[in-house]
């Protein structure tokens, strides 16, 4: 078995020393399918079972009072992620602790007692991917990378651009040539090395990780610091956790796309659950899917626990990962807490996000519709309790996906200037 770093130890990476802290209480990688440890570094498989990796801590005690006294982004949670003491000394865009939104208009119109939404659309470039790439960014520094890369279906792609930009790092990105055009512009303004590949994310993936195994120097988001990166998405649980009051939900709903946001939320309440900084109680997870790539949807209806792939065709791209790295946790994860994973159609996901501008004035692209749309089918099919709290994840800014609603909304009317032609639109 390989050594385990902790803080005192040193280890040449890429031909440089690591820092001492410089992956905070991170101690090791450990596989998530035999436990087998692994020194902190750029790997993500495991050299005995190719099972994937994540962070191994040990915490200090952590008290409220001390995170409160942070600053208002992820680093407030600083003690809980592998970064360093001083991150935030480094140039990143500063992410997190976005709003936390009571959502009454849209609770009665579904029928939801106690309903709140988590509107990460208002992070640097619009999406909940600030978090997890301000993460990757750390790890990359420490490693001495040369390059910040992503495979991508937008989002990622946008906040990797542009935190590379910001901590001048030289980035390529990689997307699917199919991706919507706002997202391309959203990557290319701030990175002239923005790749369209002719196939879809799962394509774009297995090509990120070639590069990766054969260019030295490159730090792939997604791909050799993804134990890193995927971390960032637990400062969503920890945020939700301390908006509502230091208590956690007792219904979550979350879009799945590779999974990992939804296992590392979860992961986040068990943290703060063990560190004494929330009462242990019951919560469900929900996952959310698309029905044209809702692989572990259909895993989780099929009672099964093999993901079968699928070729994504929907107009949620930013979830269509037709081979989820995450599903099989995803299923373990709702099946363990009592939730369950649904999927909605397209039409469904474009009624969703009118519905949500309508009622509580978030403009989401087509993931948040997707969620905000299962959340609908849960109450109408009773898979969610209606009296319970319950929040929703909004992860992206619909100016994103503005094709997907381009032709169900609209002027009403169009009038000649005069009080005649206004009175006789039927406006009102």
């Amino acid at each position: 078995m390989s050594a385990v770093v902790t803080e005192s130890t040193q280890v040449a990476t890429a031909g440089r020393e690591l820092r001492d802290g410089a992956f905070g209480h991170a101690t090791g990688l450990s596989c998530r399918e035999c436990g087998h440890q692994v020194e902190l570094g750029p790997h993500y498989a495991c050299p005995e079972c190719f099972g994937p990796l994540e962070i191994a801590y040990e915490f200090p005690a952590v008290t409220r009072e001390e995170i409160e006294a942070g600053p208002a982004n992820i680093w407030r949670y600083k003690a809980l992620l592998p970064v360093p003491s001083d991150i935030e000394t480094s140039p990143n865009m500063e992410p997190g602790f976005t709003r936390l939104l009571k959502a009454n208009n849209l609770g009665r119109t579904l029928g939801i007692d106690n309903l709140w939404v988590k509107d990460d659309s208002t992070n640097p470039t619009n999406s909940f991917k600030d978090r997890v790439v301000a993460c990757a960014l750390s790890a990359a520094r420490e490693f001495g990378s040369s390059v910040f890369a992503c495979p991508s279906t937008g989002n990622l792609a946008n906040a990797v651009a542009a935190a590379g930009a910001r901590a001048g790092i030289k980035t390529v990105v990689f997307i699917p040539s199919n991706l919507e055009k706002p997202k391309q512009i959203n990557s290319a303004i701030y990175t002239d090395s923005l790749v369209a590949v002719n196939g879809n994310y799962d394509d774009v993936n297995k090509l990120a990780s070639e590069i990766a195994g054969e260019e030295d120097g490159w730090a792939f988001v997604n791909v050799n610091v993804r134990p890193y990166y995927a971390e960032g998405s637990k400062t969503l649980g920890y945020e939700i956790a301390e908006q509502l009051g230091w208590r956690l939900p007792d219904q979550i709903v979350i879009p799945v796309a590779s999974g990992s946001q939804l296992t590392k939320v979860h992961k986040a309440f068990q943290e703060l659950i063990k560190l004494g900084l929330v009462e242990d109680k019951p919560y469900k997870v929900y996952g959310a899917q698309a029905t044209g790539c809702s692989p572990v949807s259909v895993a989780y209806k099929s009672g099964v626990d093999a993901i079968r792939p699928v070729k994504p065709d929907t107009i949620a791209k930013s979830l269509a990962i037709g081979n989820p790295a995450d599903g099989i946790y995803v299923l373990d994860v709702c099946r363990q807490t009592g939730g369950a994973v649904e999927d909605i159609t397209d039409d469904e996901v474009r009624e969703a996000i009118v519905l949500l501008a309508r009622t509580e004035g978030i403009f989401t692209e087509t993931a948040g519709g997707t969620t905000v749309g299962v959340l609908k089918k849960l109450v109408e099919t009773g898979q969610l309790d209606t009296s319970l709290e319950t929040v929703v994840i909004n992860t992206g800014h619909g100016l994103k996906t503005l094709d997907a609603v381009a032709d169900v909304v609209g002027a009403r009317a169009t009038i000649e200037p005069n009080y005649a032609a206004f009175r006789a639109s039927g406006v009102v």
